[in-house]
């Protein structure tokens, strides 16, 4: 149970990093942007790529500690 908490918080951080760096990339390529946001949208937008990253996060720890017990069921068997 641990471990997996560990590896989700884990997965959160890597994914939240790299979803703001391609946010920074994609970003650099268009041309000049608009006003600028208030400060209650940027929030916003920080806490949608917090929780996106924490959704991909707890589908992939599922996927890969779900793929690893089954591996176990089917070995067992």
């Amino acid at each position: 149970m641990k471990t997996s908490l560990f590896i989700l918080a884990g997965l959160t951080v890597l994914i939240s990093i790299g979803l703001r760096w391609r946010e920074e990339r994609v970003g650099a390529m268009r041309p000049a942007a608009g006003p600028r946001r208030g400060w209650v949208a940027a929030q916003k937008h920080r806490l949608n790529r917090w929780l996106t990253a924490a959704t991909l996060a707890a589908v992939l720890t599922l996927l890969v500690l779900g793929g690893l017990h089954w591996l176990k069921v089917w070995q067992g068997s």
